[in-house]
């Protein structure tokens, strides 16, 4: 009886230690025309007018304005792609997110992109909504054609605070581009933790495949460790083809971020991704 109950303690006491991995939360898609919750008089449209002030609904379902409000680049520098001359808005998704304790609402807007970049400019925005609501901060996400918040969209890394997760990508006939991006949300503005990019092929003799998946530690303080893994995996396609086909293979690459109270940021553990990065350039 006295071993079980101590191995049951023990069990207890690791309990919180544990890796935990990323469930999925809920991203929305609302009509901009729709009521915020909790605010019958403030609509997303109203929120959206903070981003794009000339926003204005047009006949064929889409609203329409011209230049965004100026935003910084997530990743600094000035290297992000230019809004397009005229913007085009069918809608926004749309997290509720902790901010140190604080209910805050994140929607994300895919402007589009200029004729001459291959970037797309997109706006991730930060909101108080307790009150009347209030734009906190709004930075430039897009790093390819098209932005979203990637799955699971936010990860809890503290009982108080969430981590946003958003991925820009391309796809041509048989390649796949993509670039994510881990967003700490703190004192009202939103810092960028890494990008992290991938890349997926599809050819005749084999599909090469690299997934992220996302994993917290609870009982780091006072933000959890995260573990992102890419696994890279080649799986022959069995079709006769001009090239040979590769062994099938899969392997897991992972960096942990930590908390650096001095430099206050996170950290990475190892320059992975980085190398990852360029190999996958090689292919490109």
């Amino acid at each position: 009886m006295i071993s079980k109950l101590c191995r049951f303690m023990l069990a207890c006491l690791l309990l919180p230690c544990l890796w935990t991995a990323a469930a999925a939360q809920a991203v929305s898609f609302p009509e901009l025309s729709s009521a915020v919750p909790g605010h019958r008089d403030v609509t997303y449209f109203d929120l959206a007018e903070m981003i794009v002030p000339d926003l204005e609904a047009g006949d064929d379902g889409f609203y329409k304005g011209s230049a965004p409000i100026e935003v910084r680049d997530i990743l600094g520098g000035d290297e992000g792609g230019s809004p397009p001359e005229t913007i085009s808005l069918s809608n926004a998704a749309v997290l509720a997110v902790k901010a140190g304790g604080k209910d805050r609402l994140a929607m994300l807007f895919d402007l589009g992109q200029t004729q001459d970049s291959a970037e797309g400019f997109a706006v991730l925005a930060l909101y108080d909504i307790t009150g009347k609501p209030k734009l906190l901060d709004a930075v430039n996400v897009g790093t390819d054609q098209g932005t979203y918040f990637r799955d699971p969209g936010k990860l809890a890394i503290s009982p108080d605070d969430d981590a946003l997760i958003t991925m820009s990508t391309h796809f041509n006939s048989n390649q796949g581009y993509v670039g994510t991006i881990l967003i700490l949300v703190r004192d009202g503005r939103f810092e960028p933790i890494d990008q992290i990019n991938t890349f997926d092929e599809n050819v005749c003799a084999y599909k090469r495949t690299q997934d992220l998946s996302f994993q917290t530690h609870a009982g780091d303080k006072p933000y959890s460790a995260i573990k992102v893994t890419v696994t890279d995996a080649t799986k022959p396609s069995g079709e006769s083809c001009e090239e040979p086909a590769p062994k099938a293979v899969s392997y897991d690459i992972s960096v942990t971020y930590r908390w650096d109270a001095k430099a206050s940021r996170y950290v990475k553990d190892s320059g992975a991704f980085e190398k990852l990065s360029a190999e996958n350039a090689e292919r490109f």
